[in-house]
């Protein structure tokens, strides 16, 4: 006989470091900030309108002299509204920015919440900025400081203690009420990143719970009847009636008793579609305006629907529920997530040079241009929602819809409705854009062209129809100094500045064991100072993509919400075999027959992503003895697109190299006709400071 004293599965609050579940009412007055209310939230018209922010607690303000030293890296920080971050945010939220994604904040097992009990590392800040100092310093305490990505589940419905000032009572329920409605107030949705298919452990580890309770039931298991770890930890069996049941209601806790507006499903691919429409009816009788999505990735031991019809992309096309869009991230990149050694320099994308600026590894070659004009095909199809059924004409000349364009042999478009198209091009998996840049481009790239680089890869992205995705620090160059998976890198190599001096670039060589055999790469381009902008690149970089969340929305044509209305507005030009490469011409229309206007200002908005280097210009018969002009932000805002311009009499567009520039058919004659353009005062309170 084995006896087990196990904490409560269901529990909502619990003592320092897990130990016991303590007996709360959420309802208690006494537990909640003045003021509480977890209905009152920012208004959402629709999910489309929806742009997400991932960010990490202890990145948002643990660096942040602006933040009580006692409240860094806290709940609490999200409260002091005039700190560096939370002015970021909010001016953010000015220009268009809807939703903070916070990576799992729920109880995490592998972060000790005593911090007596944790060692943070002693960086030599003396090493140079490609040495392994640094790094050595990180590992040594890799497992006792306070930093790590917090997907590993210990208990799902209680906040984590290491983000509050006092982990050993409820502090820690009244601090998270207070971080969203401070968010809230601040004009921003709040995302919870959950972690439902799996638990840091199983059987009678000391960290288990479920199956010290019900053994075998609630893991999933092989034909051997061990614990399925394909997850890297003990996967759950959602597809089994309680666990999916355990599920929906934590998720009910959070989204009513704290006021979360939208979930991330960690490896959503492993739960069942099944599971996944039940959340998603239960959260919609809460809050209609509720979010979900997750990862559509289709893996393990239920790949291809073997132990159910499981949650991914092409399984949750009609659902309503958004996944990651993996195709439009790998053109506008180059290569792939699993990318190591010369394949990380070879493979250049769409926003990396690929053909129009090739590096030393490439010749600018024919194959080099096909794979460049299949990118610009897969980009397309994302700007279209990645709709399964969106027809254009493709690279050959043939008249393809989204699912015929190919991804390493699977369907690039997959979706039937923009608000499940997740579309970005950095999350915190993975090198930031910014560091596979710096692989893939030459190294005598200037600067400068190195800024436009990075913001075209985020303007293809923000100009999507769908959901963008931004991952915090991206819009101020933010560097890992090349770390391929930061999930245990501590603070230091996840930094983030919001003073925008520094983007975290060479800040020595990124941890060993997962990044070790490419440090042949890294070495020499962390000691070439000349790949290291200067605070006047983060800060030129912030106001571009505050100019163009701003863009997305002074239209609803950016932010289109059927199908229909997809398929019968957006146009491409310069596609086929004939094309520009490396440039894409986007079309929105108002002018539809058979269709009501949505956009009272302008009766069509065109989009030119110019990939190459040097100036392009691009003419059309329809566009012959029109008005175009360009959009009164960028004209305002973006000085690479002030060198664009428009000749009537021909239809033909002069295009700057390396940027995106936006042009509108009946400009108004006054700008406060458009939603205010802030864009010259945006952040510059802080770029002042």
């Amino acid at each position: 006989m084995v006896n087990n004293l196990v904490t409560d599965p269901y529990a909502v609050a619990l003592n320092m470091n897990s130990e016991y579940g303590w007996l709360v009412d959420l309802n208690d007055p006494a537990l909640k900030p003045q003021g509480w209310n977890p209905m009152a939230k920012p208004p959402l018209a629709a999910p489309e309108d929806i742009v997400l922010y991932e960010l990490h607690m202890r990145d948002f303000s643990v660096n942040d002299p602006t933040v009580p030293a006692a409240d860094r890296g806290k709940y609490t920080a999200f409260t002091h509204l005039t700190s560096n971050g939370m002015r970021h945010l909010i001016t953010a939220a000015q220009a268009g920015l809807t939703h903070v994604h916070l990576l799992p904040v729920f109880d995490i097992a592998t972060i000790n919440e005593d911090p007596a009990q944790r060692v943070e590392p002693n960086i030599p800040l003396t090493a140079t900025a490609d040495s392994p100092e640094q790094q050595a310093a990180v590992v040594a305490v890799a497992d006792q400081d306070a930093f790590n990505w917090g997907y590993d589940p210990y208990h799902y419905t209680v906040p984590e203690g290491s983000y509050s000032t006092n982990p050993n009572d409820t502090t820690r329920i009244v601090e998270f009420r207070k971080m969203v409605q401070a968010l809230h107030a601040a004009g921003l949705r709040v995302v919870m990143d959950v972690v439902y298919n799996h638990t840091n452990a199983s059987g009678q580890a000391q960290r288990s719970v479920l199956d010290k309770i019900v053994p075998g039931y609630y893991h999933r298991l092989n034909l051997d009847g061990a614990v399925e770890t394909s997850t890297c930890c003990a996967n759950t069996a959602s597809e089994h009636a309680m666990m999916e049941k355990l599920m929906v209601d934590s998720l009910k806790v959070w989204a009513t008793q704290y006021g979360v507006d939208a979930f991330r499903f960690d490896l959503m691919g492993h739960h069942m579609k099944s599971n996944m429409l039940k959340v998603q009816q239960e959260l919609a009788a809460i809050d209609p305006t509720i979010y979900i999505y997750g990862e559509g990735w289709n893996f393990g031991e239920v790949a291809n629907d073997a132990r159910g019809v499981n949650a991914t992309q092409l399984n949750m096309a009609g659902t309503g529920i958004g996944t990651f869009n993996d195709r439009l991230r790998d053109a506008v990149r180059g290569g792939g997530p699993f990318d190591g050694g010369d394949s990380l320099v070879t493979n250049q994308g769409f926003a990396s040079g690929l053909w129009t600026n090739p590096n030393a590894n490439n010749t600018g070659s024919d194959a080099e241009k096909n794979r460049l004009l299949l990118y610009a095909d897969q980009i397309r199809v994302g700007l279209a929602g990645n709709l399964a059924d969106y027809e254009f004409v493709d690279r050959t000349g043939a008249t393809v819809k989204g699912s015929q364009v190919d991804y390493n042999g699977s369907p690039a478009g997959y979706t039937q409705d923009p608000q499940e198209h997740i579309v970005y091009s950095e999350a915190h998996d993975n090198q930031t854009l910014y560091d596979i840049i710096a692989y893939k481009l030459p190294l005598t790239t200037t600067m400068a062209n190195r800024v436009r680089y990075q913001q075209l890869g985020l303007d293809v992205v923000l100009l999507s129809q769908g959901v963008p995705f931004i991952h915090a620090g991206s819009e101020m160059l933010r560097s890992k100094s090349f770390d391929r998976d930061s999930y245990n890198s501590g603070d230091w190599f996840n930094r983030l500045d919001f003073t925008y001096q520094s983007n975290n670039y060479g800040v020595g060589l990124p941890v060993q064991g997962v990044n070790g055999a490419n440090w042949n790469l890294i070495q020499p381009r962390l000691a070439n100072a000349s790949l290291k902008p200067a605070p006047a690149d983060i800060q030129a970089t912030v106001a571009h993509i505050a100019n163009t969340l701003q863009i997305r929305k002074s239209s609803p044509l950016f932010r289109l919400q059927t199908e229909a209305d997809i398929m019968a507005r957006l146009k491409f030009y310069n596609t086929g075999a004939q094309q520009i490469p490396g440039l894409i011409v986007m079309s929105l229309s108002d002018k539809v027959n058979g269709m009501p206007d949505l956009d009272p200002t302008w009766e069509e908005v065109l989009v030119f992503f110019n990939a190459s280097d040097e100036q392009v210009n691009f003419a059309h018969p329809d566009f012959i003895n029109q008005q175009f002009s360009l959009h009164p932000l960028e004209a305002a805002a973006n000085p690479v697109a002030r060198a664009a311009g428009f000749d009537p009499a021909t239809g033909r567009f002069t295009i700057p190299p390396l940027g995106k520039v936006a042009f509108v058919q009946n400009t108004p004659t006054a700008l406060d006709t458009v939603d205010e353009p802030q864009s010259q005062k945006l952040f510059l309170p802080m770029i002042d400071r």
